[in-house]
């Protein structure tokens, strides 16, 4: 019988790719690390580390290890859903990780209601953006990741997790000149940093148009490309839940019906059916339609409906 706290050692050096990065995660010393993986060598009889640079790797019988400790943690997830489901009352704490706009237009909205539903639940939230909130979440460092993916731009999806749609979000361009889109090239740009999915999609639609962006302002904070809009002095993509408590500064164009973004929810597998989960996603939910409900409102001035939350 293989020990499980020296299987979920060598899942987190999978995830986290150095016997420092487990050591700080689990509050060990890295030697401690090292000498746990070491016996576990033993358990299982054969080589689990081999040296890669300054590092160590998995090898192909570690990498076999870490998939039957995943499915292990799985059907974990799973008990503790099935005992949670059991009680009489939804308790407990949630970290959920999450990208601005999420955090500014959502988040506030969908603590009130939870507030009101589940007074006994904690959550608490960092700003991440995807590419470093899944990571978090198959690491276990969070429970919920609040993301986002843009058409034509799928983002690789590990098996270990599953996602619900939450919200398909417009992404309008903003400018203070032409409303043609061939027409901007040449003029500076407001764009979130290389690398994130929405820098991708926004290149990518303009290298369709015909040119390559002139970035001249980089910064995740879509306030901070409104503003620059509105003072003359760059272009951006701004998408529709960034209007949820105010109205725009700035010329909005819808110019594709494939210009969204879908925002989603996306948590381990097995963990979905989790009471705190389904509280917190009925809460998101209602969020998400009351804050397109109200960015709607501002950028038409007609009202459209909110719902509250459903379990």
């Amino acid at each position: 019988m293989y020990n499980l706290r020296r299987l979920q050692m060598l899942r987190e050096l999978k995830h986290r790719g150095t016997l420092a990065a487990v050591a700080t995660a689990l509050s060990y010393s890295p030697s401690a690390v090292s000498q746990q993986l070491s016996l576990l060598e033993n358990e299982v009889g054969a080589p689990l580390l081999q040296p890669h640079g300054r590092r160590v790797r998995l090898t192909p019988q570690a990498d076999i290890l870490v998939a039957h400790t995943e499915a292990v943690l799985r059907q974990l997830d799973q008990a503790a859903a099935d005992i949670a489901a059991s009680l009489a009352e939804v308790t407990g704490t949630l970290r959920v990780a999450g990208f601005q706009t999420a955090a500014l237009a959502l988040l506030p909205r969908a603590l009130t209601w939870l507030g009101e539903t589940h007074p006994g639940v904690r959550v608490t939230f960092t700003q991440a953006e995807p590419d470093t909130a899944l990571p978090a979440l198959l690491a276990r460092d969070c429970d919920l990741v609040i993301d986002e993916v843009f058409p034509g731009r799928p983002q690789a999806r590990a098996t270990e997790v599953e996602h619900q749609l939450l919200a398909r979000d417009l992404m309008r361009l903003a400018t203070p000149g032409p409303a043609e889109l061939a027409e901007l090239a040449g003029r500076p740009w407001a764009m979130e940093p290389a690398g994130t999915p929405a820098r991708e999609w926004t290149t990518a639609v303009c290298q369709e148009a015909g040119f390559e962006p002139d970035v001249a302002f980089e910064t995740a904070d879509m306030l901070v490309h409104a503003e620059l809009v509105a003072a003359g002095h760059a272009a951006a993509f701004l998408p529709d839940l960034l209007w949820h408590d105010r109205r725009p500064p700035v010329a909005l164009y819808h110019l594709e019906a494939r210009h969204h973004r879908d925002i989603l929810v996306t948590v381990r597998s097995g963990a979905a059916g989790h009471p705190l989960i389904r509280a917190l996603l009925a809460a998101l939910s209602a969020a998400a339609d009351d804050a397109r409900a109200a960015a709607h409102r501002h950028l038409t001035g007609r009202r459209a409906p909110a719902r509250t939350p459903q379990e």
